[in-house]
């Protein structure tokens, strides 16, 4: 395994403007406490050594309506070297080869194209168009996965993070977009408008920028706190990124509403002078009005719902606990790390935690230190309840988990209410 550069900056600065507008008028709305970061599991060897800790606050801004956290970590920290592999998970994998195949056909993508995604993970998305004979070009910031695309899945990579300096390169080097994805890295970036002028820059003139973000609404609509965390800065309403994007002389064309992780938006950005706006864009911009997604009153319930889970969630452990009941975990991710640190739970109330990824088995969660192993682990100890971090694919490892609930073992789903999945 790959080890952590020893030189890595472990800083952290404190926003005063909304990442956005840059407006000062930023309201929390909730507090998790301090955490661990989420993504950085431990090896045997630093389960005795202190762990960085970082305040994780939820803030709202009264100007433009995006909700973000309020503190930032070093990306050089959180992102160069990176435990998330996506095609580790199968229903990632089918839903990114489905919006490949759409968008090569309905933009008649050939071998004279050129698709670019940025935080192109291994290769998970691009591989799709390459299978094709379309060139592809990866931008991703983590080393050990930039390496393992191109050693893989024969993906071009650049190593590097993205924002406007390196769009500008590119548009230099005459290396323009026919189709530029980025999905689920908008949340990730500090500089949101450096990141959408480098866009901008690297975009042909009649190109489409494909990007996904978490949704605001679904996230509190579905106390999806665990989806907090210090990678996650912002969390995406369609009224707050329309001005981001008009800001660059980019213009959101159409929007879809996707389940996918939680609940996401799928944007078709293009340049201005090219956008034909369809009406999906008002339909949801006018829903949003219409549950006040401008004013901070409609998010200052979420810290309550929040609280409520969390007790909710002890209740549950510890009357199964009680009844001599074994309970593990499912998932290794990230947003197990908030759930897990939010609510303390550890060692008391689970035994371990099993996870699809090679790279993350034999470590340890941030933490509260729960050891992590192979999905086998489940088979072999079959502890009567699964309480599944990885809720946002419930189906794909039920599926998966089809033996251990036929052998009588139970999931529980945290959120938006704890429960006991049914047979």
């Amino acid at each position: 395994m790959d080890s952590v550069p020893q030189d890595e900056v472990k800083q952290s600065a404190r926003v005063t403007g909304c990442r956005s507008c840059g407006s000062s008028e930023l309201e929390v709305i909730l507090t998790l406490g301090r955490t661990p970061l989420a993504n950085a599991l431990l090896t045997a060897e630093q389960l005795g050594l202190p762990e960085d800790e970082f305040p994780l606050d939820l803030a709202f801004c009264r100007k433009c309506a995006l909700v973000q956290i309020l503190e930032t970590v070093s990306p050089e920290r959180l992102f160069r070297y990176y435990l998330y592999f996506s095609s580790f998970s199968n229903t990632v994998l089918k839903h990114a080869e489905g919006i490949a195949s759409r968008m090569i056909q309905s933009r008649g993508l050939g071998t004279d194209s050129l698709v670019v995604e940025v935080a192109s993970n291994d290769g998970y998305l691009l591989q799709y168009y390459r299978q094709r004979g379309i060139p592809v070009l990866g931008i991703e910031p983590a080393v050990n996965i930039a390496r393992k695309a191109e050693e893989e899945r024969g993906i071009r990579t650049l190593c590097e993070f993205f924002g406007r300096t390196l769009g500008e390169e590119l548009r230099n080097r005459g290396e323009r977009a026919d189709v530029l994805h980025a999905h689920n890295v908008l949340a990730h970036v500090a500089d949101l408008n450096g990141f959408v002028a480098g866009m901008g820059r690297v975009l042909k003139d009649d190109g489409v920028v494909v990007i996904e973000v978490p949704y605001v609404k679904d996230m509190i609509d579905g106390c999806e706190f665990d989806t907090i965390y210090h990678e996650h800065l912002c969390y995406f309403s369609l009224s707050a990124l329309d001005p981001l994007f008009s800001r660059h002389g980019l213009l959101i064309e159409d929007v879809e509403r996707l389940p996918i992780h939680g609940g996401s938006l799928r944007l078709f950005v293009v340049p201005e002078a090219k956008a034909r706006r369809k009406p999906s864009v008002d339909a949801l911009l006018e829903e949003e009005a219409a549950w006040n997604v401008g004013r901070v009153g409609s998010f200052q319930g979420f810290g309550q719902q929040v609280e409520k889970v969390r007790v909710a969630l002890l209740k549950l452990l510890n009357n199964l606990k009680a009844q001599g009941k074994r309970i593990a975990a499912y998932g290794a991710a990230a947003k197990g790390t908030t759930l897990l640190n939010y609510c303390g739970i550890g060692r008391d109330a689970l035994e371990f935690v099993v996870d699809r990824s090679t790279y993350k088995q034999g470590m340890y969660m941030p933490g509260v230190h729960l050891p992590i192993f192979s999905l086998a682990k489940l088979q072999e100890a079959m502890p009567d309840y699964v309480l599944l971090l990885t809720w946002n694919f419930a189906e794909e490892i039920l599926a998966q988990q089809a033996d251990y609930l036929r052998r009588g073992g139970h999931f529980i789903i945290p959120v938006p209410e704890p429960h006991i999945m049914e047979p």
